[in-house]
């Protein structure tokens, strides 16, 4: 195996440079474990744990080893081990805010060249969800690309299609059924070699399905969903990167029953463009689209040129964004606030110690 197989390129090369000449090795992480982790190199499978030093210089979960990740190794003498030492920049990262009230981020997966959002043509489907995804996938530089699973189950397939490709900006947006095997073969057009595919979406949309259909296998466990509701169970319980039998890698990961977002709103301009546009043509340059007058954005729903669900989706979006701006300013003044409690009691220390 060549590491070229793993998605290796001159983006890592350059980076890699300087630990080349220290004896180390580059690896990639395919599975996370509570901190354990198992990485592929071109001597094969590893089974890793970070060093110490990596731990005691860590300051949160973001900055650990995520499936995905180019990591820099010593390789233990006569073992199958190794010690991770350092992260290699990521060139493209998928995350999200932890759940619950923390503000913290939780990366999915890394180094991804392509996410296939995936969602069920069933009580699954909702275009609001759909927007949602998009934005954080922008929001981690991989190429977006739907998959409208589950056309066994909707004799309207093609007209919910037409309504994915009205809010999806240019995105490629297919028809499938994994149950059946249908529309499987459009998804080789993107799996190539050394490329990476993220797939993403709700608890029982089809992903595992999907993957076993591509592996030609059936490596992956499937639950099946309940009728009432369309609502799945997490088939997988971890995220793993798999490598194909023609070539390419595909990261399954759990069905995520909330989705916070994380980053900035830049997102937000891709899958929101017209309202974007609409915007620079508002008369005031801060204008919230409420009561203001000259609001391009109020004109355009008076009119009936802008969905109001749309644009209720668009609020919902950028206030979360602006939510976790505030909270993560928040976050940042709290940890200055206490470095300079410690540099004060140091100062105090060292100049009682003089006495």
């Amino acid at each position: 195996m060549q590491l070229s197989d793993l998605g290796w390129n001159s983006f890592f090369d350059v980076h890699f440079e300087t630990y080349k000449t220290q004896g180390m090795s580059a690896m990639r992480i395919t599975r996370e474990n509570r901190e354990t982790y198992i990485a592929y190199s071109e001597l094969g499978e590893f089974h890793c744990e970070v060093s110490g030093k990596f731990r005691f210089n860590t300051h949160n979960k973001s900055e650990f080893p995520a499936v995905g990740d180019w990591v820099v190794t010593s390789i233990l003498p006569n073992e199958s081990k190794a010690v991770i030492h350092t992260i290699l920049p990521r060139k493209s990262a998928f995350s999200r805010k932890v759940v619950g009230q923390i503000t913290e981020e939780q990366v999915i997966a890394t180094n991804i060249d392509i996410v296939f959002i995936i969602t069920g043509l069933d009580l699954n489907f909702n275009l609001r969800r759909i927007e949602r995804f998009l934005s954080i996938a922008y929001e981690s530089k991989a190429l977006p690309v739907i998959l409208l699973n589950k056309a066994d189950l909707c004799p309207e397939a093609e007209i919910r299609k037409a309504e994915v490709k009205s809010i999806a900006n240019g995105v490629d947006v297919h028809v499938l059924s994994a149950k059946e095997n249908s529309g499987i073969d459009v998804l080789n057009q993107y799996i190539q070699k050394g490329k990476t595919i993220a797939f993403l979406g709700s608890s029982g949309v089809g992903k595992s399905t999907l993957i076993n259909s591509l592996l030609g296998e059936e490596q992956l466990k499937v639950n099946q969903v309940s009728e009432l509701g369309s609502r799945g169970r997490h088939t997988t319980t971890y995220r793993e990167l798999i490598l194909l039998p023609s070539g390419g890698m595909v990261i399954d990961t759990p069905g995520m029953r909330e989705l916070q977002v994380w980053g900035d709103d830049e997102g937000l301009k891709y899958v929101f463009d017209e309202i974007e546009t609409l915007s620079e043509q508002c008369r005031f340059r801060n204008c919230s689209h409420e009561n203001e007058p000259g609001c391009a954005v109020q004109d355009a729903l008076n009119e009936g040129t802008l969905d109001p669900k749309r644009f209720s989706s668009y609020l919902k979006l950028k206030k979360e964004y602006e939510y976790l701006e505030n909270r993560q300013s928040m976050n940042a003044n709290a940890i200055e606030k206490a470095n300079w409690k410690k540099i004060s009691k140091m100062a105090k220390e060292i100049k009682k110690n003089k006495r």
